[in-house]
C-alpha cells in the first residue's frame, strides 16, 4: 500500500513550519534531464528568454477607467461567484471533463488521476483553473516508495514561478498568508493554455468575459433597484408655477414622497401634486434601453467566452443550433474533448517518469454526446467494399484480429 506524504502547505494540514527541502545535492543535475511537462530537456543549450510575465493582478494598468475589477481573485468574488450564466458555463465543462469515460495504458495511473483528494476531483479542478485563471498547478506527492500516491491541484492564484538564470522554470513558490513553501520543479505539472505575452503563466477565459459579466450582473441590480422602487424610472417633480417652493413646503413634500409613495410596497399608489407640480421621468424605461435584449446579449458572450453554446443555457432568442442534441454535440467536439486532450496529454507526459509509455485518453466510443457520429462512422466503414475487416476495425478504433483475408481486387 502506499501511504502519502502531505507537504506542510497542503490544504488539510497546519501551515506553519519550514518549507520542504530537496533530497540529495544532486537533484539540481537530474532536472537537466527532466522531461516532464513543461520543462526544459536534456541537451537544450539555448536560454529562454526572461520572462515577460504580465501578473494577472497588474492587469489594471490596461485599462485604468475599467468599471470592473482586473485583478483574479477580485473578479472570482465580485463578477463569477454573483453571475449564473459564468457558473453554470463552467460548470457544464468541468462536471462533463470529469465524467467522461477514460482509457490508460497503466490502471494505477488511471486511478491517480480519477481519484478524490481531500475532497477534489482532480480533473473538476483542473478543468475549472485553467478556465477561470488560465495555469493550473498539480503536485505530485510521493508515497513511501517514492512512486506517486497522490495528485492535487493547488490554488493558481497562490502559485508564482521561480526561474533561473536563463529564465527557465527552476521551482514553484506556493504562498498562503504568511506561510511560504518551495515546492521542486519534478514534484509539480503545470498546465497552462496559451498566452501572447507571458513565456510561464496561461491566460484565462474570466479575464476576456469580465466585461460582459460586469454588464450582466449591474443590469441585474438595475431591475432589482428598479422593483424595489415600485418599476418606476426616476424622476422629477417640476414646478410650474410662478412663486417657487417654500422651505416648508420643499421638506413636507419629500418627507411625503419618501414616506408614501417610494419602494415596492408603495407600488401602484396614486400621487397628488398640487397646482403647479408635474412628474417628468428622468432615466429610461426598460422598453427604452432594450433591457432584455442588453441583458441576453451579455449571457450569450459570457457562454462563448467559456466556449458553451448559449442554447444549453436556456437563453432566449439563441437560435444557432437546430437543437439541443446538435449544440451538446458541439459542446463536446469545440470544448470539452480539446480541453481534455491537453490535460490528458500533460498529465501522462508528466507521469511517464514512472509510467514509461503512459497514454491518457477519451474513450470516444462511451461518450453518449458522440453516439451520432460514431454510428455515422460504422455505417461508413461498413459499406465500404474495398477495405478489409480488419482495414474497417482499424478505422471504427479496435485492433486488428488475426485472420487470413483475401486481398481486395479493385
Amino acid at each position: 500500500m502506499l501511504v502519502a506524504h502531505r507537504p506542510l502547505h497542503h490544504p488539510s494540514l497546519r501551515l506553519g513550519g519550514p518549507p520542504p527541502q530537496r533530497v540529495g545535492e544532486d537533484l539540481d543535475k537530474e532536472r537537466t534531464n527532466m522531461t516532464l511537462f513543461g520543462w526544459k530537456m536534456a541537451g537544450r543549450a539555448s536560454a529562454r528568454p526572461a520572462s515577460a510575465r504580465v501578473a494577472l493582478s497588474r492587469m489594471a494598468s490596461l485599462s485604468a477607467g475599467a468599471a470592473w475589477p482586473r485583478s483574479y481573485e477580485a473578479q472570482v468574488r465580485e463578477l463569477y461567484l454573483g453571475n449564473a450564466i459564468a457558473q453554470a458555463s463552467v460548470r457544464l465543462v468541468a462536471q462533463g471533463l470529469s465524467a467522461a469515460p477514460l482509457k490508460a495504458s497503466e490502471p494505477q495511473a488511471l486511478a491517480l488521476v480519477k481519484a478524490t483528494s481531500a475532497g477534489q476531483s482532480l480533473l473538476e479542478a483542473v478543468t475549472m483553473q485553467l478556465l477561470l485563471h488560465g495555469n493550473a498547478y498539480i503536485e505530485i506527492m510521493g508515497g513511501a516508495d517514492a512512486r506517486p500516491a497522490e495528485l492535487y491541484a493547488l490554488r493558481p492564484e497562490r502559485v508564482s514561478i521561480e526561474a533561473d538564470t536563463r529564465g527557465w522554470p527552476s521551482a514553484f513558490i506556493y504562498r498562503v498568508g504568511n506561510a511560504v513553501s518551495r515546492i521542486p520543479a519534478e514534484r509539480m505539472i503545470h498546465l497552462r493554455l496559451a498566452h501572447p505575452l507571458d513565456d510561464h503563466y496561461g491566460l484565462g477565459c474570466l479575464a476576456g468575459a469580465a466585461g460582459a459579466i460586469a454588464i450582466h450582473n449591474s443590469a441585474a441590480q438595475w431591475n432589482k433597484a428598479l422593483l424595489d422602487n415600485a418599476a418606476r424610472p426616476s424622476g422629477a417633480l417640476v414646478n410650474t408655477a410662478s412663486e417657487a417652493l417654500s422651505t416648508e413646503q420643499f421638506d413636507r413634500l419629500k418627507a411625503e414622497l419618501d414616506t408614501n409613495f417610494s419602494g415596492a410596497v408603495n407600488a401602484g399608489r396614486p400621487l397628488l401634486l398640487d397646482g403647479g407640480l408635474s412628474w417628468q421621468a428622468m432615466s429610461l424605461s426598460p422598453a427604452d434601453m432594450d433591457f432584455v435584449g442588453l441583458k441576453a446579449a451579455a449571457a450569450r458572450e459570457i457562454a462563448l467566452a467559456f466556449g458553451v453554446p448559449p442554447m444549453l443555457l436556456g437563453l432566449p432568442g439563441d437560435a444557432t443550433y437546430a437543437n439541443y442534441r446538435e449544440a451538446n454535440r458541439a459542446l463536446w467536439r469545440q470544448a470539452i474533448l480539446p480541453l481534455a486532450a491537453k490535460i490528458l496529454d500533460g498529465l501522462a507526459e508528466a507521469l511517464r517518469r514512472w509510467f514509461p509509455g503512459l497514454r491518457l485518453e477519451v474513450d470516444l466510443d462511451q461518450v453518449t454526446a458522440l453516439a451520432e457520429d460514431r454510428e455515422r462512422l460504422w455505417a461508413q466503414l461498413d459499406a465500404a467494399s474495398f477495405l478489409t475487416v480488419n482495414e474497417k476495425r482499424v478505422g471504427a478504433g479496435f485492433a486488428a484480429l488475426d485472420l487470413d483475408e483475401p486481398e481486395i481486387v479493385q
